[in-house]
C-alpha cells in the first residue's frame, strides 16, 4: 500500500472512530451506518402534534451530528391503517428507531413488534400501548408521556371548586380505545365522584372539533341542566365552546380541556374555557428521541419516563 493510501485509510478510521464516539454512526451488519430516527405522530391537524413536531425539529437542529430525523403524521386521529403503513415503510427503508404516538393503543402493537424483530428500536410516546396486549406478546416497549389520569384529575378538581354537589356534567371523550382518552376520563370521573357531582352523559367525539360541536349540541338538547363539559382534549373543548355559544349557554356553562394548545389561549382569557392541562408536547418528543438514541447506544433505559403535567386556568 502506498504512503498516500495508508494516510487516507488512517484518516478515514479516525473520522469513523470520532463519529462512533459521539453516537452518530453505529455498526449494522459489520459496516458503519448513520443513525436515522423516525417520529410517527397522529393527526398534524391537531396543534398539539405540531408542537411535538417542532420540539423534535429543534432537538435535531441542536444535535444534527448525532442522528438524521424523519417526521410523519396521519390525516386524522382515526387513520390507524395509514399509521400502520407508515411503520411498514420505515422498516423497508431501514430506519434505526421509531418513536410512535399510536392512533390506537392495540392496533399498532403488531407492526411495532415486527419492527422490533427486524432490529428497530421502538419507543412509545404520548398514547400508551395497551398493557394487556403488550404482556400477551411478551414485549417490553419503553413509554414516554404524561400521567393522563393525574392531569385530568387536577382539571376536574379545579372544575369541582366552581360547582356544587348534585350539579350535572357531561364528559366528551376521545377515541374510546385510546389509552390516554381512557385515563383522562377516569381522572375526570374520580374528581366528579369525589365532589358529589353527577355525570349524566359520556360520549366520544374522537378528538375532533367538529364532531365535538355536534355531540355537545345533542347533549345540551337532551340534558337541559348540564353545568359543565369535561373534554379529553383542547380541540374538543373548542368545539364544545362553539356549541355552548350557539345554544346561548355561554354564561352558565364551564368547559375544561386537555393539551394547552395555543388556540385555547383566547378562550381562557375570555372565560369560555375554564382550564386546560399542559402536557408539554415538545418535551415528550425530545425525551422519546433521547431514549431511542440511548437504546441504540446499548444503554439500559427505564420502561416508563413520565413527563410533567401542569394545570392552566382562565385566571392565570
Amino acid at each position: 500500500m502506498s504512503k498516500h493510501l495508508k494516510c487516507s485509510a488512517v484518516l478515514i478510521f479516525l473520522i469513523i472512530a470520532a463519529l462512533f464516539a459521539i453516537g452518530q454512526v453505529h455498526l449494522r451488519e459489520g459496516r458503519p451506518h448513520r443513525v436515522t430516527v423516525a417520529l410517527v405522530m397522529k393527526s398534524l391537524a391537531n396543534e398539539f402534534f405540531l408542537t411535538m413536531e417542532q420540539g423534535a425539529r429543534d432537538h435535531h437542529m441542536n444535535n444534527a451530528e448525532r442522528y438524521d430525523l424523519l417526521i410523519y403524521g396521519i390525516k386524522d386521529e382515526q387513520a390507524v391503517s395509514q399509521q400502520i403503513h407508515i411503520v411498514e415503510q420505515l422498516m423497508a427503508i431501514d430506519v434505526d428507531a421509531i418513536i410512535i404516538a399510536p392512533a390506537d393503543s392495540k392496533a399498532l402493537v403488531p407492526v411495532c413488534q415486527r419492527a422490533m424483530a427486524s432490529g428497530v428500536a421502538v419507543v412509545n410516546i404520548d398514547n400508551k400501548f395497551d398493557a394487556t396486549v403488550i404482556a400477551e406478546r411478551g414485549l417490553h416497549i419503553p413509554f414516554v408521556g404524561p400521567d393522563n389520569y393525574q392531569g385530568a384529575k387536577a382539571a376536574g378538581d379545579y372544575l369541582a371548586d366552581h360547582l356544587s354537589s348534585g350539579n350535572q356534567v357531561a364528559i366528551i371523550e376521545g377515541i374510546p380505545s385510546a389509552y390516554n382518552s381512557q385515563q383522562r376520563c377516569l381522572g375526570f370521573r374520580k374528581a366528579m365522584d369525589d365532589a358529589g357531582i353527577i355525570i349524566v352523559d359520556t360520549r366520544p367525539a374522537l378528538w375532533e372539533m367538529d364532531r365535538s360541536y355536534t355531540t355537545v349540541i345533542s347533549i345540551l338538547n337532551e340534558h337541559r341542566n348540564v353545568r359543565a363539559l369535561l373534554c379529553a382534549n383542547d380541540n374538543m373543548a373548542l368545539g364544545a365552546a362553539a356549541a355552548v355559544k350557539a345554544a346561548s349557554k355561554r354564561n352558565s356553562m364551564y368547559i375544561i380541556g386537555f393539551d394547552n394548545i395555543s388556540a385555547v389561549n383566547n378562550e381562557l382569557k375570555k372565560g369560555d374555557i375554564l382550564a386546560t392541562v399542559d402536557q408539554h408536547a415538545a418535551l415528550i418528543a425530545v425525551n422519546g428521541i433521547e431514549m431511542a438514541l440511548s437504546m441504540l447506544n446499548g444503554e439500559d433505559v427505564d420502561l416508563v419516563c413520565t413527563t410533567p403535567v401542569e394545570l392552566v386556568t382562565a385566571y392565570e
